[in-house]
């Protein structure tokens, strides 16, 4: 996975529980998750079903909470929409309470996502590469 990533995610059922046309109350460690991936590097788009005044709530409740979206329901910020272009958006990956299985727990989700756990991982597998080689020295000995 690359360092930085582009990820799109759903507010309603995803960010704050599902009380459309109302916002409801912040999921377990949604927020500070998704503060966490943005302050390591990662865009952050928000992908919703919502529109108009709802829409702009989305954004100043979650504005209002920290989080800061690179764009909202587009690709890229100066992105125009019009019926020539497909409506789904470019991103490296997607959270949404809708996927196959339902939403991950926020803390699965940072764990797959976060740079400081990308580090961790790629450091367990070289110790055990150097551990693997280090017991192949022993058992060449015996």
């Amino acid at each position: 996975m690359s360092k930085h990533l582009t990820i799109a995610v759903d507010f309603d059922g995803t960010i704050v529980e599902n009380r459309f046309p109302k916002i409801g109350k912040p999921i377990l460690f949604a927020l500070e998750t998704l503060k966490k991936l943005q302050e390591e590097g990662h865009q952050l788009i928000l992908w919703t079903y919502r529109s108009g005044n709802e829409l702009q709530e989305a954004v100043a409740f979650c504005n209002s909470n920290g989080i800061y979206f690179y764009s909202v329901n587009k690709s890229y910020p100066e992105e125009e929409y019009d019926h020539s272009i497909s409506r789904k958006i470019q991103a490296d990956i997607f959270i949404d309470d809708r996927n196959i299985g339902g939403l991950l727990g926020w803390g699965e989700v940072y764990l797959k996502l976060s740079n400081e756990s990308l580090i961790k991982e790629k450091k367990i597998l070289q110790n055990k590469k150097s551990k693997k080689s280090l017991l192949g020295l022993f058992k060449s000995n015996l």
